[in-house]
């Protein structure tokens, strides 16, 4: 007769054992598991400050092709002024078109052609310099989106600054060949981004003179050795100032915007 007390102690022993053995992982196993990339995406969110030194820059370029393109239609120039209105609408609002929804500001895509088209078609119109101030009031209602408080302050604003600088910069390079201005669109696109730059400073003006005496010095009076690298909306027939010296100004602000 078996003896069934040992036949059981023999028969569960290995079972347990194999029980034991699966219900904990080995070390191996949590370690694979550690290392293993999860199955959920990451969500890639940008950082808020980028987002509006971004949209204030798109928004500031909008600004510099306008303000030059009203200088030439002072001039009596409407067809050198017809592609500096465009760009805005061409080149840039499609950067910020998202930002406007979720900034809650209204469109205003259709004020920037009726403007366009106002200057290509009648550009002896009456109705321009109305049309003209519609588009500036149109960008500055889009400018309001962004907090007064960060429009007042000097770390942000030379962030957007020295983006339009940048910008002119490039532009400036691309208009000179051989010592002359041979691409008068690009000539004026980095008059008017400069223009708007030292507009944008005044706003800071006042706090960077009394918390930072010394680089609110340098930094206007860098500017305004800048600004006589386009002494007119007009390209001059001899060369002002070279790219080199450009850019050498460009990055002496630049480096006087680290506060």
């Amino acid at each position: 007769m078996i003896n069934l007390s040992r036949f059981s102690s023999m028969f569960l022993i290995p079972i347990l054992m194999i029980v034991s053995s699966c219900s904990q992982p080995s070390t191996n196993q949590v370690e694979d598991s550690a290392n293993k990339p999860s199955d959920t995406p990451e969500v890639a969110t940008e950082d808020p400050e980028k987002l509006d030194v971004d949209y204030l820059t798109t928004l500031a370029l909008m600004k510099g092709h306008l303000m030059v393109a009203q200088e030439l239609i002072q001039a009596g120039k409407p067809e050198e002024a017809e592609p500096h209105i465009g760009h805005p609408v061409e080149e840039l609002y499609g950067d910020i078109e998202e930002q406007l929804v979720t900034r809650k500001i209204t469109n205003f895509k259709s004020i920037l052609n009726q403007f366009h088209d106002l200057v290509k078609t009648a550009p002896k119109s009456d109705k321009i310099k109305t049309e003209y101030n519609s588009s500036m009031t149109a960008i500055d209602q889009a400018i309001a989106a962004i907090p007064e408080t960060k429009r007042q302050s000097p770390e942000f604003i030379l962030q957007v600054i020295n983006r339009l600088l940048e910008t002119a910069k490039a532009e400036y390079q691309a208009a000179v060949a051989k010592g002359k201005i041979v691409e008068l669109i690009e000539y004026q696109d980095s008059r008017g981004f400069v223009m708007f730059g030292e507009q944008l400073y005044q706003l800071i003006a006042p706090m960077m003179s009394q918390n930072h005496p010394e680089k609110h010095q340098i930094i206007t009076t860098t500017l305004t050795e800048l600004k006589t690298a386009w002494p007119s909306v007009n390209a001059p027939k001899s060369l002002v100032m070279t790219p080199e010296k450009v850019s050498e100004l460009v990055t002496k602000i630049k480096e006087n915007s680290q506060l």
